[in-house]
């Protein structure tokens, strides 16, 4: 049951608190399994149309034009069926089990939350789905309609099997046959959701439990919980001061702190054992206090090829496909002119862009960016944005990128998190 092997005959009911990852599990499962997915809220226009606003229920005589019926609307999504004879047969029974026969002329935007609860079921029940994973299915409803609703689902649970995903074991009624508790679990130890999570989608490169960090009696971080999953582009946004540097120094293994704390990089959890040299070989790193502390007087291309070794400064001898491999990316970058000249009489803006290739030329599987883009004139952020898209956009690599311009953003973002 542990990894919600649902068998048939089987009805189950999710049961945890709140943030507990109760609907996130239910959600994964279902897309997993083809499962039939409904959420409800404590608020009318459930339904999920972006066209139906609550005004219209109050407004309704002042629309222009007719909002249409619950009815309508079952027989078209009937008609639209892979099989529209058999869906139409679903919908007769449906109505009758609901007794939904009074509401079908009603207005969508007209039902109570008890007739639209029924309406929203027998819409997802016309495919004959045989898992129905509901969400929420008793929240904001009066006794009488839960009892209602309690005996329908029983109905239902003669033919489909049910998962329930519930706040209250109060809630959970007579015809559930299993029951699954989830909870935030102990720290350092995978709950049942991350359990599940990690086995249905790519691995955690990064995981954070309840990690609080202060400085005197300022609250830096408080309870942050975070997972990024390998292949994810994350925004990292956030007034200054809200913590995103001490976030990026605990990930990159510069906070001493973050040993204190429940953090998982890359499937090892900090303090296991790992030296900072093993999480730093995974990670490419740019940053604004990386560049001012960076006062290495070296030549443009040793700075880029100490990425290769996590150093600032070149301290070893590196082989000539080393040096050609760093060359290559100063060529990405447009800076392979820079190669012999000194790093440190090299204006700001090309000191940063040799920062940024030096978190290139390693190829890791994970990128901390932290204002890549600052100082750079249009034409290079034009470029450096096209290649972020190119490199960390690229399968497998997963990107962490912090700029106060949104402008900056490559196009391969697709998760933010905001301090």
């Amino acid at each position: 049951m542990e990894n919600l092997d649902i068998r048939k005959g089987e009805q189950v009911a999710l049961v945890g608190p709140n943030a507990s990852g109760k609907s996130r599990l239910a959600a994964a499962f279902a897309g997993r399994s083809g499962a039939k997915y409904i959420t409800f809220r404590d608020s009318y226009g459930a339904y999920g149309d972006r066209n139906f606003f609550m005004q219209q229920r109050w407004n309704l005589f002042t629309l222009e034009d007719d909002p249409p019926s619950a009815g309508e609307q079952l027989r078209k999504e009937a008609a639209s069926a892979g099989d529209p004879d058999a869906a139409a047969r679903r919908l007769r029974e449906l109505t009758a089990l609901f007794r939904l026969e009074p509401v079908l002329d009603k207005p969508l935007v007209t039902l109570s939350s008890g007739e639209l609860r029924k309406f929203q079921l027998t819409r997802a029940l016309l495919g004959g789905p045989e898992i129905l994973v509901i969400d929420n299915p008793f929240i904001g409803l009066d006794p009488r309609t839960r009892a209602l609703l309690t005996e329908l689902l029983g109905s239902l649970a003669a033919t489909t099997t049910l998962v329930l995903v519930l706040s209250r074991v109060a809630e959970i009624p007579p015809f559930i046959t299993h029951v699954i508790p989830v909870s935030d679990g102990q720290a350092g130890e995978k709950t049942l959701r991350e359990r599940y999570l990690d086995a249905v989608l790519p691995p955690a490169v990064i995981r954070l439990r309840d990690v609080t960090i202060r400085f005197g009696e300022r609250v830096i971080l408080d309870r942050l919980n975070w997972t990024v999953r390998q292949g994810e582009h994350w925004a990292l946004t956030g007034a200054n001061g809200s913590g995103k540097s001490t976030l990026l120094s605990l990930i990159c293994a510069d906070n001493p702190r973050a040993y204190a704390c429940d953090i998982e990089l890359f499937g090892r959890r900090r303090g296991s054992g790992e030296t900072i040299w093993d999480i730093k070989r995974n990670i490419g790193f740019v940053s604004p206090e990386l560049h001012r502390a960076f006062q290495v007087d070296a030549p443009a291309l040793d700075i880029v090829t100490s990425g290769l070794f996590d150093t600032e400064g070149l301290y070893r001898h590196p082989t000539e496909e080393q040096r050609a491999c760093a060359r290559r990316w100063m060529e990405e970058f447009g800076i392979a002119d820079l190669a012999e000249k000194p790093f440190l009489r090299l204006s700001s803006g090309d000191q940063r862009l040799c920062l940024v290739a030096r978190a290139f030329v390693k190829d890791p599987p994970l990128y901390v960016l932290d204002e890549p883009l600052h100082g750079l004139d249009e034409a290079r952020r034009r470029r450096v944005k096209a290649l972020l898209d190119r490199f960390c956009g690229a399968p497998g690599k997963t990107l962490l990128m912090v700029t106060h311009y949104p402008e900056e953003y490559p196009a391969c973002i697709d998760h933010s998190l905001t301090l």
